[in-house]
């Protein structure tokens, strides 16, 4: 996992939670990605991935205790083995992170450090707040467009200390860890850069006593609904970026739609295939046949005598629209074969085979 990424927001629980509630947060979100249940969805598969590191590492008291300590610092995810790099607050006390290995390679630490972009200064610092979300929708909606409803869980600011993180009536003094600075010096030499004091989270003043509401950290998670405009001839994979609907009105909400497939229709470019049974009889001497197209109405469509299995016929313009252009509907038949014949039926195919030359 990237180190920017902190364990107790994948898992959507407080610093302070009991080893109950990280369990309890694990299981309901492990069942929500399980490969098993996404097997064509990567997103899932990665977010499985996260929620397992974060498990594993906040379940064990020691590992947790580690992390906590290279969490005050301001780094998410830890150091590599070798190497004597550290960390150090304006108390002046140094931490050790060469003996954090566990947590990943020095490459996430500096990831961590200088943020998604790199330290060229070519990030955004609302790139901190983007949430990315996968979202199924039914194989009609993408084609036709419509709207999903979207329920995400995010942090919004805690409506009892309105940010502040105090208690009701509390005190706010200096920050001794930042000395009211509201950052602190991670690393050293050419590599040193500023992060939010995570003691005080950048505000640089502490109360005396913390919100009982949100445990101090001036936000809570809720459950935000939001209804997206999926646009008709959406493809799988397709990211919708909803700007402002991130965490506490920042960032933004990125959403990968994965189309759902269909039992009827399937797609090939704005074009869509469908396949429809006839029996030996119809394409033998013909028919005509009603086909369901994609929005719901039905057509009548002629099968010539002789129509072999396989055979795709063209319904014009009854395919998906996207930017002017509107593809065509097509229907592929499929001939149903009789698995058992009456002695009479037998007798009947045996005299039309013979007649007709065919041998069997």
């Amino acid at each position: 996992m990237a180190a920017s990424k902190d364990y107790y927001q994948v898992l959507g629980v407080s610093e302070t939670a009991t080893v109950d509630e990280i369990k309890k947060a694990f299981r309901r979100l492990a069942k929500q990605y399980h490969p098993d249940r996404n097997p064509t969805n990567a997103q899932a598969a990665e977010r499985f991935k996260e929620i397992n590191e974060a498990h594993d590492v906040l379940s064990d008291a020691d590992k947790r205790k580690r992390y906590d300590q290279l969490r005050r610092y301001g780094a998410y995810a830890g150091a590599g083995r070798g190497g004597g790099a550290g960390a150090q607050g304006s108390g002046g006390a140094e931490f050790d992170l060469s003996d954090l290995g566990s947590f990943g390679g020095l490459g996430d630490l500096f990831s961590s450090i200088f943020g998604r972009r790199g330290a060229e200064g070519g990030g955004r610092a609302d790139d901190e707040d983007e949430i990315e979300t996968t979202v199924t929708i039914p194989f009609r909606v993408a084609a036709l467009g419509g709207k999903v409803p979207v329920t995400l869980p995010m942090a919004e600011v805690c409506p009892t200390c309105s940010g502040s993180g105090a208690a009701p009536g509390a005190t706010l003094s200096t920050c001794p860890e930042c000395r009211g600075r509201g950052v602190i010096s991670f690393g050293q030499g050419g590599f040193a850069v500023n992060r939010p004091c995570p003691v005080c989270r950048g505000r640089g003043r502490v109360p005396s006593e913390r919100c009982h509401t949100c445990g101090g950290s001036g936000e809570v998670r809720v459950e935000k609904r939001l209804v997206i405009t999926v646009p008709a001839g959406t493809e799988d994979g397709t990211k919708l970026r909803l700007r402002g609907q991130g965490t506490k009105g920042k960032g933004d909400v990125v959403v990968v739609l994965q189309v759902e497939p269909d039992r009827f229709f399937r797609r090939e470019g704005l074009d869509i295939v469908c396949t429809v049974p006839v029996n030996l009889a119809q394409a033998l001497l013909g028919s005509k046949i009603k086909v369901k197209t994609l929005d719901g109405r039905r057509v009548v469509l002629k099968i010539p005598p002789g129509t072999q299995p396989g055979q795709k016929f063209r319904i014009a313009g009854q395919g998906i629209e996207k930017n002017g252009r509107r593809g065509d509907q097509y229907v592929e038949v499929h001939v149903d074969i009789p698995e058992h014949l009456t002695p009479e039926q037998e007798v009947a195919l045996k005299a039309f085979a013979e007649r007709s030359g065919m041998r069997y």
